[in-house]
Parts: structure tokens; C-alpha cells; sequence
């Protein structure tokens, strides 16, 4: 019996291949250039792209997409089916609701509440909620 292979490749212009690993936690797929913190949960289903950073204790979740270069900061959470374009920024402990998309180079304050189904354009900043984490 053959072993599954661990990662996919996936052309992306003629010749040319992005290699995406398992990521251990979770078993998302966590291209080679990415970097993402060993202590972040990444959905089987979602996808990293190149150069895209997903920092401490952060969770993307199932079918989500961090697109080249973004950046989803520690403990920060993107909801099933979201995605982060490129080049944008989710702020530490920021809470992304499912289907949420954020525009390239869009910035989602840190602890900000993005409700389900909510669209931030690029280039622009959504400070919403500040609620923390457990605030009593």
C-alpha cells in the first residue's frame, strides 16, 4: 500500500509549481515560503499562500484562504470559508466571522469583531468591537 503524499503541488503559471505542505496542526496546506507558527491550527480544508505569516495560537479555520503575503497575527481567528487578500494585516485576537472577506491590504484592528458574511474593501481599516477576549 502506498503512503498518501504530505503535501500537493499546484501549478501556477506554465513549469512553474507552489509546493504546500501539511501544516501539524491542524493538516491544512501551508506553502513552502509561508510561515506559520507550530502552535497555530490550520483547518485540513485551508490553504496559505506564499510569503503569508500566521503567527502564535492563531486558528484558520475550515475552507479559509490566506492569500500571498498577508499577515494574521497571534491568537487571531478567521472563520470558516474567509479570506485574508493579499498583502492585508488581521490584528492580534481579531475575531473573523465565516465568509468573511478582507481586501488586499486591508488591516483588521487588533481584538476587532468582524461579523459572518462582512466584505472590508482594500486599503481600509476596520477597527469595529473592541471587546476583549474574556473580558469579564
Amino acid at each position: 500500500m502506498r503512503k498518501p503524499k504530505n503535501y500537493v503541488e499546484i501549478e501556477e503559471t506554465p513549469g512553474q509549481a507552489l509546493r504546500y505542505e501539511r501544516h501539524p496542526r491542524g493538516g491544512g496546506f501551508v506553502e513552502t515560503t509561508a510561515r506559520v507558527d507550530p502552535t497555530a491550527y490550520v483547518h485540513a480544508t485551508a490553504y496559505v499562500d506564499p510569503g503569508a505569516v500566521v503567527g502564535p495560537g492563531a486558528r484558520i479555520g475550515e475552507g479559509a484562504w490566506i492569500d500571498r503575503g498577508a499577515v494574521v497575527r497571534e491568537e487571531a481567528v478567521v472563520g470558516a470559508v474567509g479570506h485574508v487578500g493579499p498583502g492585508a494585516v488581521v490584528g492580534v485576537g481579531a475575531v473573523l466571522g465565516a465568509r468573511v472577506k478582507i481586501g488586499r491590504a486591508a488591516r483588521v484592528a487588533s481584538r476587532a469583531r468582524v461579523a459572518d458574511d462582512l466584505v472590508v474593501p482594500e486599503n481600509r481599516v476596520f477597527v469595529g468591537r473592541q471587546d476583549l477576549v474574556g473580558a469579564a
